[in-house]
């Protein structure tokens, strides 16, 4: 193997070369300087974007590894520079998101020494990291950077990070890079035990109600085809958790909905009523299952997850399948039966119709004469056909397109699930557009959502990102004032959002903006919105105290689903 003499910088921008990044999402600051002089030689093969805020990076490059499915990169300095990355780490771990964050350090000779902007961002990152480390010789880099991408993405995906200390990027080393394909102790993929999977398959052909949830884990393992084969072989409805939607098409007649605290009232109650429960690549998050101790109780559960861990540590499993999704789902379609569940399904179509009347006669009493917000998702929807990458923040409006968008593609639905991670939209949709830049990206976010991160309305700015951005404003933190109205009297403390003027905002960073205030309105200017040549930002005025329904309550049963 051949060797040259480079600096641990250089190094850097080697090693990634190597592993075939072509995007980087970064902010410069003194610990990290040499490596951003390194960058300036790449400009051509590397593009890096330059955010306004490295929470902002840590989300764009989420957004980039949900829509592209390779590993997100994100360059920050030491000190606030690390620990701004904190939130958008944890949130990557808990969401299983592939992601290399490399950061500048002081001198090693400084290390403990609280010199300026020294941080310890290893310990601070190593409960929400999948694998961190400091490197302080330049020797070190390429092994560092081979592992930390192979850890990030084998097995179950997650984030890693690279503390390089300053000395250590100034050093001389003689170059090599050897890929990184196996580490001892280490086994992402596990050997899939074929006997359990057979013995999954009897239960499922001996089963009268079977009922199917799938999660994001189906499109970590690039499993989409083999699902479909599998739930079209067996008949089996599918319901998806809020990061596995569009995993399966939900135009699909076998489409039973969307799961948890504002899922479909159908999804929810059938859980407590199959016989055979068999979630794939999904963890039982307590936003699904509600209260634990009367969740599928009579039911058989198999339970595919690549990570053990999550293996009967909420929902204990008859069978537990520790496997790649891909792998299990391909051996289960050709051990079960080609069945048709015909009384089964009609079941989920009768409480689907009981959720559609129930709903639509509470929303038009309430609000005849205002734009709803399901009203948006659903013209959205139906423009888009369901093929758009949608990134959603956290608050009402996350369910309600979770519920209202017909996602018929994979990778389209972007969203922070298990940190629930208020700011994430915008940034997240810029990174997905530098993922799938042949897509139309559409954001969606509410009016507070949207102001924790607007400064990366500059990122747009400058790297001319093409995103259709949409602000629901209802005036409210609407989330937690639907909360207060009703669990805490309608004592609505401090979720009144008073909001600057968003379209003189965006056209302050020269985006092209409309502000939608009557329903006549709305669909010749979401259309306006789609066909614009670059970004565009769409603020509608919905109502104020709209409430998101169907819901379960916190300690309530997936059978207790309330509609009203």
């Amino acid at each position: 193997m051949t060797t040259t003499k480079t600096t641990g910088a250089q190094a850097v921008m080697k090693s990634l070369v190597a592993e075939q990044v072509d995007t980087i999402f970064g902010y410069p600051g003194g610990a990290i300087m040499p490596i951003y002089d390194a960058l300036y030689d790449y400009e051509d093969a590397v593009k890096h974007i330059l955010v306004r805020h490295e929470q902002g990076a840590t989300h764009a490059a989420q957004g980039y590894a949900r829509t592209s499915g390779k590993t997100g990169v994100v360059f920050a300095t030491s000190g606030p520079g690390a620990t701004n990355l904190i939130t958008g780490l944890a949130d990557a771990m808990i969401d299983s998101t592939p992601l290399v964050c490399i950061t500048g350090q002081v001198d090693s000779k400084l290390l403990g020494t609280d010199a300026f902007q020294e941080t310890d961002v290893v310990g601070i990152s190593m409960p929400i990291t999948k694998w961190n480390t400091q490197v302080t010789k330049a020797e070190d880099i390429p092994a560092a950077i081979a592992k930390a991408f192979y850890i990030a993405k084998s097995g179950r995906p997650g984030p890693v990070l690279i503390d390089i200390t300053k000395d250590a990027q100034f050093g001389e080393m003689e170059f090599q890079y050897e890929k990184c394909t196996t580490i001892r102790s280490y086994r992402p993929k596990p050997k899939l035990n074929s006997a359990l999977v057979e013995e999954a398959a009897t239960l499922i052909n001996g089963a009268k109600k079977p009922y199917l949830l799938i999660g994001q884990g189906i499109m970590l393992s690039n499993a989409e085809q083999e699902l479909l084969n599998f739930v079209e072989k067996s008949g089996i409805p599918v319901a998806s958790t809020l990061l596995g939607l569009g995993a399966f098409p939900n135009h699909h007649l076998l489409y039973a909905g969307y799961l948890g605290m504002h899922g479909d009232y159908a999804a929810n109650v059938k859980t407590n009523e199959c016989d055979v429960l068999i979630a794939i690549g999904m963890r039982f998050d307590d936003r699904v299952t509600g209260d634990v101790s009367r969740y599928a109780k009579q039911a058989k559960v198999i339970h595919v997850d690549i990570d053990a861990s999550e293996l009967n540590k909420i929902i204990n499993a008859d069978v537990g399948v520790h496997s790649d999704a891909k792998e299990a789902l391909t051996l289960l379609t050709e051990l079960v039966q080609e069945k048709k569940h015909t009384a089964w399904l009609q079941e989920f179509r009768d409480l689907k119709k009981v959720e559609v009347e129930t709903l639509q006669k509470s929303t038009d009493e309430s609000f005849s004469d205002e734009i709803k917000m399901e009203e948006v998702i659903k013209m959205l929807s139906e423009i888009t056909k369901g093929e758009a990458v949608v990134v959603t923040d956290v608050g009402q409006h996350q369910m309600l397109t979770a519920r209202y968008y017909e996602y018929n593609k994979t990778k389209s639905n972007i969203t922070s699930g298990g940190l629930g991670t208020m700011g994430f939209a915008l940034p997240a949709a810029i990174g997905a557009k530098f993922g799938a830049p042949e897509k139309t990206v559409v954001a969606i976010i509410g009016d507070g959502g949207f102001q924790m991160t607007l400064q990366e309305l500059g990122t747009i700015l400058q790297s001319e990102v093409d995103i259709k951005i949409i602000i629901l404003n209802n005036r409210f933190l609407g989330m937690v004032r639907q909360w207060q109205q009703m669990f805490f009297e309608k004592r609505y403390s401090f979720t009144n959002m008073v909001s600057p003027n968003f379209i003189a905002l965006a056209q302050a960073y020269s985006i092209s903006a409309k502000k939608v205030e009557a329903r006549e309105e709305l669909k010749e200017n979401l259309l306006k919105m789609l066909h614009h040549n670059g970004p565009y930002l769409l603020e509608v005025m919905v109502a104020k105290e709209e409430n998101v329904f169907p819901m379960i309550c916190t300690g309530a049963s997936v059978s207790e689903v309330r509609l009203n």
